[in-house]
């Protein structure tokens, strides 16, 4: 697969040899590892192996922006059955490598073996550039919550698959359009679009290192739900955030897709409970299922980062909260309703409220 993984900036021993060896300016290396499993994380009859490459690229890539470092480097371990065609493998080296270039990185190494099944494990490499690392617990009260990215669109698309509402339904209408179309139209998205951001996250990777300079004190990429990450934060930082409703209500392409779904589940039941799906309650509207896949959804791969209240954010850093403290009990004890931090007194709420409803994907369900 060599061949069509070139080599990036960075490398400097690269595919070939028992070990690649990568040049790190700053000295420190940041590093993290994803899987991507077949059924689990992507569909083959979904998902085309360019797809999949995009996607397994994006979420390491994404984790490594939410540290505040540039993206230098993915190693790549692939197990796959024996009959997996040589074009789909093909397909899959591009896309990783076209993934990567949009990050400034590249594969430089990996693995192979035989399973029953396609399995991905990339390990992302990347450099701070002189920065500190942007840690998880570094929120203070006070600050404000801001978000650079989309939030629902993946979990809208996958919403959209399972009803039924197919890609090449999609394609066939003229109805998918590209990733730049997706990032610059902001709550104006087709269908299309949505099913685009659940096949092919579109991650801000720059925005990871600008929060770093804008003084971030505490960031995370969204791939649980933005509830069960920024539930990261809070407890990391002993603080609890609270979301601000009106700057999360979802745009019209969401709610139209929140309509699509319900028409679609009405005329096949089943469509409410296919593998993968998230299905609302019978008795909710559209714009409730709208909201739950922007606030618990995941997979966006955006940016949620926590900023001193004085700072001045570009247009696309959206804020959408505020860090407040905990809880305390008469005693001076922190105390509160269980939230999505995972700690009483420390977690998320919105509007002041805890919020009622799944916070997030959980990876042992």
């Amino acid at each position: 697969m060599s061949a069509w993984l070139p080599p990036g900036p960075r490398t400097l021993v690269g595919i070939g040899d028992d070990a690649a060896v990568l040049a790190t300016p700053d000295g420190r290396v940041v590093a993290t590892t994803d899987f991507l499993l077949e059924g689990r994380h992507f569909r083959r009859d979904w998902s085309s192996a360019a797809d999949v490459g995009h996607k397994a690229a994006a979420r390491s890539l994404a984790d490594l922006a939410a540290m505040g470092a540039e993206p230098s480097a993915l190693l790549v371990a692939l197990a796959a059955p024996p009959d997996l065609p040589v074009l789909w493998a093909r397909e899959l080296a591009e896309g990783l490598a076209a993934e990567c270039a949009l990050a400034g990185a590249s594969v430089i190494g990996g693995d192979t073996a035989r399973a029953d099944s396609v399995i991905l494990a990339v390990t992302g490499l990347g450099d701070l550039a002189g920065r500190n690392p942007v840690r998880r617990s570094g929120a203070a009260p006070g600050e404000k919550v801001a978000v650079a990215g989309p939030l629902g669109h993946s979990a809208a698309g996958l919403a959209l698959l399972t009803a039924g509402l197919s890609r090449g339904d999609l394609l066939a209408r003229g109805d998918l359009v590209s990733r730049g179309d997706l990032v610059s139209r902001g709550d104006l998205v087709s269908r299309g679009d949505l099913v685009a951001a659940h096949l092919r996250p579109a991650p801000p990777y720059d925005a990871g290192p600008e929060a770093a300079g804008l003084g971030a004190t505490a960031m995370i990429d969204v791939s649980d739900g933005l509830l069960a990450d920024l539930g990261h934060i809070a407890a990391a930082s002993g603080v609890r955030i609270d979301l601000a409703l009106a700057a999360l209500r979802p745009g019209d392409g969401l709610l139209t897709a929140a309509r699509a779904v319900r028409d679609a589940a009405r005329h096949d039941p089943s469509a409410r409970t296919a593998p993968g799906s998230r299905p609302a309650p019978a008795d909710t509207q559209p714009a409730e299922d709208a909201l739950g896949w922007v606030l618990s959804g995941g997979e966006d791969h955006s940016l949620a980062a926590t900023f001193p209240p004085g700072t001045r954010l570009p247009p696309r850093w959206r804020v959408i909260g505020r860090v407040i403290g905990p809880v305390q009990s008469a005693g001076g004890q922190s105390a509160g309703a269980q939230s999505a931090g995972g700690r009483p007194g420390h977690g998320v709420v919105v509007d002041g409220q805890p919020w009622a409803q799944a916070h997030g994907w959980d990876h042992f369900a």
